[in-house]
């Protein structure tokens, strides 16, 4: 399993719940409209805690590396629309992805 895990700011001016609102009414419907949704794609929001310097934790799941980037490739070809989207809600310059290796223990 590949994972990608995403730390993504909101755009300043949004408020949490307009954030969250524009992200799962306006976004998600945009990418799953493009690709086949990843195995796992699930969107982990900041509610409280410490001060933090992102909003949301995108996890998306892939079978592997190879299926990930052909998933990105479909996402950001041209004409997709989903960097335009981005920008309405995103500060795209604050975001930080990092693919992860999963290690887990079962009962």
């Amino acid at each position: 399993m590949f994972k990608v895990m995403s730390f993504l700011t909101k755009k300043e001016g949004l408020n949490t719940k307009e954030f969250i609102d524009y992200y799962e009414n306006n976004h998600v419907p945009l990418i799953v409209s493009i690709a086949p949704v990843p195995d796992g794609y699930k969107r982990n929001y900041i509610i409280g805690g410490t001060e933090e310097d992102f909003d949301v934790i995108t996890e998306m799941s892939f079978q592997n590396r190879e299926a990930y980037e052909a998933w990105v490739a479909k996402m950001y070809a041209p004409d997709t629309g989903v960097i335009e989207d981005e920008t309405r809600f995103l500060d795209r310059v604050k975001t930080r992805p990092h693919f992860i290796e999963e290690h887990k223990t079962d009962k």
